[in-house]
């Protein structure tokens, strides 16, 4: 078996993961995987055939509220952290600089991205924003520097409660997509393709950008 496939992500505390060495590499990782991400959050929603779940939250805050979607994102990311309290969960580097860089990139970018005429444009958008979705997510991820907001929530719950991984995440998925729907969030075929794949497409992708991190002495 390869070295890429037995690498493993570290369970690290905040303080531990500035320790662990190779900052150059897992911050700039980590920038660019966050930003990315932020990106293809404005891809899919440019699409208009179906934002990713909480995007659908997002959207229907902004029609709202008097934030843009990259506002609201970073609100929501906030309102989460809320909750990891009671869960005991610690954020890292990385959850912090998600909770804001998202969201901005996406406001950039929806601010250059005009939604296409063509349905066939429209579709090479979805594809590409879940394809670079997953480039993005195993990114930030493999940085070592600690989940973002929403999928700290996802294992807090998990922990705490011991429902599993999926029922957790799909739980909080669908409140996220019914939420955002009613509150006119964009659900279509996109959110189902989102959906379906985002899960194996990062699971593909992750263990080539886990970065190794220094032994401890």
């Amino acid at each position: 078996m390869s070295s890429v496939a037995t690498r493993e992500l570290a369970r690290l505390g905040p303080i531990e993961q500035v320790r662990a060495g190779r900052l150059p590499r897992r911050l700039t990782q980590l920038l660019i995987g966050l930003a990315l991400y932020g990106v293809t959050l404005a891809m899919l929603i440019r699409s208009a055939l179906g934002n990713a779940p909480w995007d659908v939250l997002h959207q229907g805050l902004a029609r709202h509220l008097p934030l843009t979607i990259g506002q609201a994102v970073i609100v929501v990311s906030l309102l989460v952290l809320l909750l990891w309290i009671p869960l005991r969960e610690l954020p890292g580097l990385g959850t912090i600089a998600n909770s804001f860089l998202v969201g901005i990139a996406a406001d950039i970018t929806l601010g250059l991205l005009h939604r296409p005429d063509a349905l066939e444009a429209r579709i090479g958008l979805l594809v590409a924003g879940v394809l670079l979705n997953a480039v993005a997510t195993a990114l930030y991820i493999g940085s070592q520097f600690g989940p973002g907001p929403r999928d700290g929530l996802m294992t807090g719950l998990h922990r705490r409660t011991g429902v599993s991984i999926r029922l957790v995440r799909t739980g909080l998925e669908l409140t996220a997509v019914v939420l955002g729907f009613f509150l006119g969030g964009t659900v279509g075929v996109g959110t189902l393709v989102y959906t379906v794949s985002i899960g194996p497409l990062v699971q593909a992708m992750l263990p080539r950008a886990i970065v190794d991190l220094e032994p401890t002495p």
